[in-house]
């Protein structure tokens, strides 16, 4: 039998702490292992309990979730963990900067019970979760704030099909409308995001959309 997925839930109001661990805590193959109220304390359980996922807050006391998700999964980070960042889209102006800081994905926190169920054991796989319409709303809000590289499409190391799907990821598509759009298979799509991920370097889906910004292959 698959042991149940180990889930840490970081949240500086108890409330919702208390109401995600009972929905995660009512599903044979999720267990919460842990949970607390400030980033800093979320990284030291983190790094004690090893947990599959952390459900992570933006704003917390002490260290907020962006520097906690930095920490943990961020960039040279030598064992990272996977966190999923719930926000208050609306209100929240570091839900961009908690992806660039390593996140796997981020949902609302008025998402409903399935959706949180979903993101937590997408991102246990190693998947990104960032929904296509969310992608558009994200990016395009935040773009502003990218600082570009000084590199450009000539100068990466994907061939023009390649450089093709990763402007359509960027543009928030699935792999499925990615199929649809340049008439080619669902497998073949996934091909290709694989080697664009295997040649920039990339974790997942979510650096790719913010890899496409900085370097202008899309506005």
């Amino acid at each position: 039998m698959t042991p149940p997925l180990r889930v840490l839930v970081c949240d500086d109001q108890a409330l919702i702490r208390t109401g995600f661990a009972t929905i995660i805590d009512a599903q044979p193959d999720l267990e919460v292992v842990g949970d607390c109220g400030d980033g800093r304390t979320a990284v030291d359980l983190a790094r004690r309990l090893r947990p599959d996922v952390v459900v992570m807050d933006v704003r917390m006391p002490v260290l907020d979730g962006i520097q906690a998700t930095r920490q943990l999964a961020g960039a040279g980070v030598p064992d990272p963990v996977k966190v999923l960042v719930v926000t208050t889209f609306n209100l929240d102006e570091y839900v961009y900067e908690a992806l660039r800081a390593g996140a796997s994905g981020f949902l609302l926190k008025d998402a409903p019970p399935a959706q949180l169920l979903h993101g937590i054991r997408t991102v246990a796989t190693g998947a990104a979760l960032l929904a296509p319409e969310v992608t558009r709303q994200l990016v395009g809000r935040y773009a502003a704030r990218i600082r570009p590289a000084e590199t450009t499409a000539g100068d990466l190391p994907l061939a023009p099909r390649e450089l093709e799907v990763l402007r359509l990821i960027a543009e928030g598509l699935s792999n499925s409308e990615i199929a649809a759009a340049l008439v080619i298979s669902h497998e073949t799509v996934k091909t290709y995001v694989s080697r664009i991920l295997t040649k920039l370097d990339l974790r997942d889906r979510v650096q790719a959309v913010v890899y496409a910004y900085r370097h202008g292959l899309v506005t």
